[in-house]
């Protein structure tokens, strides 16, 4: 009975819908980025003792993947208990459940992909880089990657460009709410990788500004923004693990980009920026603006 009490006593707090509606914006973030890491923390810890990864080595891309598959499929679970104890819901973060979604989920996807080609052909054109003929399990690995795209791409709209900037939107203005989602979008890939992510940072903090601009071009909602995303992360991971591209001699990092990623030099900057124009213009042009 005396055990009781106190469980209550501790959990009634968390539990109380009209307590957790009060709080501040930042400590229901903080709250849910706490529980996500806390529940997957334990699942992390199997998977490395079956993948066999120790903390002094670099992470394999077949040890990433089931990991950051495991932390993704979390953050629903985890945004359900959110919008429950908050009075939330899905709906709010701009996750609409129709096919207007999934149409506005192709548009983005395409724009992703076309604007990523126009800067790798441009680097072609000048002789950065060359095109290299690896067609070995294309269609297996193509598809895998895709999927994987998705999933990436979906979950972190709902969580950043979502949850997050949604939630600091209650407290602060647009511009505000957005400058601190894409900053803590950005430091948050230093989980993963430390050394190739640093020159990123700027890059990936224009991609959540960029992403966000989405959500409003497509008035509030999640697709156009989730269909960039995964556009982008499939044709990064395309390229660099069916090697399609060869950098030459003439290639410069502050151009092509630091360790070969693209959002750690002019190349990626330009793609946000083609990718901002584009997505004024689809605002000019529906009366958006």
């Amino acid at each position: 009975m005396l055990l009781s009490f106190i469980l209550i006593a501790l959990f009634e707090p968390l539990t109380n819908v009209s307590h957790w509606k009060d709080m501040p914006s930042l400590v229901v973030v903080m709250a849910f980025f706490l529980i996500w890491i806390g529940c997957w923390l334990p699942i992390a810890f199997i998977l490395t003792k079956v993948l066999h990864w120790k903390l002094d080595r670099a992470l394999q891309p077949e040890q990433k993947i089931p990991l950051l598959v495991s932390l993704y499929l979390l953050a629903p679970l985890v945004l359900l208990l959110t919008n429950w104890l908050t009075d939330n819901s899905f709906s709010s973060y701009g996750w609409v459940g129709n096919f207007s979604i999934l149409y506005s989920l192709f548009l983005g996807f395409s724009l992703g992909v076309l604007s990523l080609a126009f800067v790798f052909g441009c680097q072609l054109y000048f002789g950065l880089c060359k095109l290299e003929s690896n067609l070995k399990s294309v269609p297996s690995t193509v598809i895998s990657i895709l999927l994987v795209a998705l999933l990436v791409g979906g979950i972190e709209e709902l969580v950043f460009r979502g949850f997050l900037f949604s939630q600091l939107e209650q407290d602060y203005s647009v511009i505000i709410a957005a400058v601190i989602s894409s900053l803590i979008f950005a430091l948050l890939h230093l989980v993963w990788e430390q050394r190739e992510t640093t020159p990123q940072l700027p890059g990936l903090w224009l991609m959540g500004m960029v992403l966000v601009l989405a959500r409003f071009t497509d008035n509030g909602n999640l697709g156009l923004a989730w269909g960039l995303h995964a556009g982008w992360v499939w044709s990064i991971a395309t390229i660099d693990t069916l090697s399609l591209i060869n950098y030459t001699d003439k290639k410069s990092e502050w151009i092509t980009g630091k360790n070969q990623k693209p959002l750690a030099g002019v190349a990626g900057i330009f793609c946000m920026v083609i990718t901002t124009a584009a997505l004024y213009l689809a605002m000019s042009q529906f009366n958006l603006a």
